[in-house]
């Protein structure tokens, strides 16, 4: 199997290891077209790699039973999507198993948005919980977008979590994200546990106060 790619550069929205933190206002870079309805859980992170402790390595084992299948031809193993930030999608993308390894794999193999035509909804909300927008298309302009990645493969695109727009050269295309979600990725509201530090101070003040804490 192929190791992830490295990531790109850092944002302001992302780690020194490279995950998501805070407010994710925008997603640039390259896409790769992951065409067909009904992809589930189990394609993107087969079962048997379910028994980590960690979410480590898999990145490496996305999709390894496709990309086996296909010998080297799978859209994540070609070199042109190397490095790729935004996976294009089609129908109930994420059905299946509810699997939280599958949005990890997906970030650990260097994705950090996807955009499809509908997702699986525990799917869409284990994506949210990670940092991974999850926007969508009609089925018509989904074609359009996937077609335009795939004439362009090495063209950056630029996804607009706050207008809900997808932009490359002078195509823009609207996209659909439900006000929830777009407020807890655009304020950093999705990111509890950088919530949890960032008020680190007035829960050190709340456990100071709980008696049952306290011996009192």
């Amino acid at each position: 199997m192929i190791a992830s790619p490295s990531l790109p550069p850092l944002t302001d929205a992302v780690t020194a290891s490279g995950f998501p933190i805070g407010p994710i206002p925008s997603v640039e870079g390259r896409a790769v077209v992951l065409a067909g309805d009904d992809i589930d859980t189990d394609r993107i992170i087969p079962a048997r790699f379910l028994k980590c402790v960690t979410f480590e390595g898999l990145g490496e084992q996305v999709f390894a039973d496709d990309r086996s299948e296909l010998g080297g031809s799978h859209p994540f193993d070609r070199p042109e999507h190397s490095g790729a930030r935004l996976l294009l999608v089609n129908r109930n993308f994420g059905c299946g198993s509810s699997r939280e390894h599958a949005p990890q794999a997906l970030m650990r193999w260097g994705l950090r948005a996807v955009i499809g035509e509908s997702f699986a909804e525990i799917f869409h909300g284990n994506g949210l919980a990670l940092g991974l927008p999850c926007l969508t298309s009609g089925h018509e302009q989904m074609l359009a977008i996937q077609a335009h990645a795939n004439a362009h493969p090495t063209a950056s695109f630029l996804l607009d979590v706050q207008a809900a727009e997808l932009r490359c050269g002078d195509q823009v295309w609207a996209l659909e994200l439900a006000p929830g979600p777009r407020q807890m990725l655009t304020t950093g509201q999705w990111d509890a546990t950088g919530q949890l530090l960032a008020n680190d101070d007035a829960l050190v003040a709340t456990v100071a106060r709980l008696p049952y804490l306290n011996g009192f």
